[in-house]
């Protein structure tokens, strides 16, 4: 069993547009692999959007704590708002007696549970977000939803994947398909955590190289195969030139240049991935040609890992 993983350097750029055209052709196309869909971009979750799921199961996601003040306990000393270093302690007002807490401002360090001479505040577990597993057109799909100013969305990255990836093996799937979050921060990096491919979309404007090149840096760091396709590539023929020479001098084979085509977003009007909406768009043929491609190198590789 194989993970795929969906990147790009910034938002926009048609990375969900191509992780649901490879479910799609993954369940339908050529060739067929059995996938397990994760969207692992917690913080803007939108795959679901594409794939019609019916969701099946729902948790909550417990993650990290913040301070809460007992105002029977509270004898208003204020040495909670004199040790908190992150503003979150508010002193009385408005005809409250006892001190409180802004838990959007507190950031869990406990620092005034320690120092409280009353022992009037604890700290309590959070509810971050949820996660789902559903059943999708093309398959088994986990996805979740961050709730606001939450700032664990790492964990629950790795969460959504881990989930994926249990019943991946007991299904005797051939691949995971993971729809990433865009950028370099810490759910880029926890998507790609075990990942035995990346496939990054690259969009040929003025910071294209720049924004591909930070990905591939980061795929690099972790000793992730990377591999990059250009969507809306004719655009800016230019900028897309400029991408293909900088990932021949690299050593990153491109995979495909997308057209822009209309049909994409026709697609995502009605629900559907560009592939199986409208199969004989220049967008849904460019991409079944990356996805050839692609599942190849999957297949390949999974070949090889048996022989060794």
């Amino acid at each position: 069993m194989k993970q795929l993983v969906f990147l790009s350097g910034k938002g926009g750029t048609g990375k969900t547009v191509v992780a649901a055209a490879f479910a799609h052709l993954a369940a339908e196309g050529a060739p067929r692999l059995r996938a397990v869909l994760a969207d692992a971009d917690v913080d803007a979750a939108n795959l679901d959007l594409v794939l019609g799921p019916r969701p099946l199961e729902a948790h909550d996601f417990v993650s990290g704590a913040v301070a809460t003040i007992d105002a029977q306990l509270c004898r208003g000393c204020g040495v909670c708002y004199a040790v908190c270093r992150f503003a979150a302690v508010l002193p009385p007002a408005d005809g409250r007696t006892a001190y409180a807490v802004d838990p959007i401002a507190c950031e869990g360090c406990a620092a005034c549970v320690y120092q409280c001479p009353e022992a009037a505040i604890q700290m309590t577990p959070q509810l971050a977000g949820r996660w789902f597993r559903s059943d999708s057109r093309y398959g088994p799909l986990f996805h979740a939803s961050l709730r606001p100013a939450q700032e664990n969305s790492g964990k629950l990255v790795t969460l959504v994947k881990q989930q994926a990836r249990l019943l991946a093996l007991d299904d005797g799937c051939d691949v995971v398909l993971v729809d990433g979050p865009p950028g370099i921060g810490c759910p880029a990096i926890s998507a790609i955590s075990g990942a035995d491919l990346a496939l990054i979309v690259a969009e040929p404007t003025a910071a294209g190289i720049h924004d591909m090149a930070r990905v591939l840096e980061m795929t690099a760091h972790f000793r992730v195969t990377a591999l990059v396709c250009i969507n809306k590539a004719d655009i800016y023929p230019e900028a897309a030139a400029q991408i293909e020479a900088y990932c021949r001098a690299e050593g990153v084979a491109l995979v495909g240049r997308i057209p822009f085509d209309t049909a994409v977003t026709e697609a995502l009007v009605h629900g559907q991935p560009v592939t199986a909406y409208r199969p004989a768009a220049p967008a849904a043929l460019a991409l079944a040609e990356v996805w050839r491609r692609v599942a190849d190198r999957l297949v390949e590789d999974a070949a090889k890992g048996e022989r060794s």
